[in-house]
This record gives C-alpha cells, structure tokens and sequence, in this order.
C-alpha cells in the first residue's frame, strides 16, 4: 500500500499598491519564513537597466519599460504555477494593465494575452500610501502624489478583474506579517 501524501494547493498571492507603502520589506520578512516570493518585476528592470546602461526606464523609454515589466511578470507567473505551492508576488500584470490605461496607452496584444491566460488569488494585499515611509531612490524617482494616483489607478483596476483588496495595516513589519498570514488562512 502507498502512502497518500496532501499536496499542497498552488496560490499565486499578490502584493500590490503604493510605491513606498513597504511591499518589498514586508516581501522579504514573508520570505525569511519560508514562503516562495517574486521580487517586483519594475525594480529588476530598473536595476538591470542602470546597470547595462539600458534605457528602459520609466523616466526614459516608459513604453520599453512596460514592456519589459509584462515579460517579467509573465515569466514569474508562470515559474510560480510550474513550482506549485503558495508564492508571493510583488505587483503583477495587472499593476501593468493599470499603468498602460492611466497613461492612456493601447494594451500591448501580449499583455492582453497574459490577463486572460494568467490568474492571480481573489484575495490581493493592498499597501495603502503611506507618506511617512515614502522615499525616492536610485529606482524610485516619482513623487508621493504619482504614486498615490498610482495607488488609486490600481484599486479600480484588482476591483474591476474581481479581486478582493485587503489593505494592510499601517503597523510594523511583524504585524503587517502577521495580517498576511491571517489573510492567507496561515496564521
């Protein structure tokens, strides 16, 4: 006789909102507890880019650099369904169709193509603005009011695709931990 084991259910989780609301701090913390996580596809393109040289950068070529974010997320998609189990990530395809129709900018057909393709949880992670912890850097160049319009642009659009926005308590790391965890029935 051979033993049944439970297999673990796949979840693709994100966590989206304000830039500078502590999404990737709060990414980190969930992963030091053994939790699979994607790093913000907008961040590594940025990187890359300062890095290479590159000018897809959202304050240079901001169509490329939509571009290149939809490929990532494409590929983080799919690497998190292939691997199974429950994985975090930080912002999605969805962040890209909001910042292509708060731009007024047509929807590539591959990105089209990916939001009927790609699923996400109902349940997403909201990171509400939050001015004291907001902060430009090297990768983060926009101000506090993009950033809110940013915000406000994704709620309509998690909304609009039938997802639930649970927005996370302005409270320290351990606790906005401990709200994920609760959400996500780990607690």
């Amino acid at each position: 006789m051979t033993a049944v084991h439970a297999i673990a259910p796949t979840r693709l989780v994100v966590l989206s909102g304000c830039s500078g609301g502590g999404k990737s701090t709060l990414l980190a913390a969930l992963a030091e507890r053994g939790i699979a996580t994607a790093e913000e596809p907008g961040r590594r393109v940025v990187r890359e880019a300062l890095a290479s040289g590159g000018d897809a950068l959202p304050w240079q070529v901001p169509e490329r650099f939509a571009e290149r974010v939809t490929d990532l997320a494409i590929a983080d998609h799919d690497a998190a369904l292939a691997q199974g189990g429950l994985t975090l990530f930080d912002r999605s395809l969805i962040d890209a169709e909001a910042w292509y129709r708060r731009t007024d900018r047509p929807l590539p057909d591959a990105l089209v193509t990916a939001l009927a393709r790609c699923r996400y949880d109902r349940v997403v992670f909201m990171a509400p603005p939050w001015p004291e912890l907001f902060a430009t850097d090297a990768e983060r160049r926009h101000g506090f009011d993009e950033a809110v319009a940013e915000y406000d642009a994704l709620l309509e659009a998690y909304a609009a695709r039938g997802h639930e926005c649970l927005l996370l308590p302005r409270a320290s790391v351990d606790e906005r931990v401990a709200f994920v965890l609760a959400g996500l029935g780990i607690a």
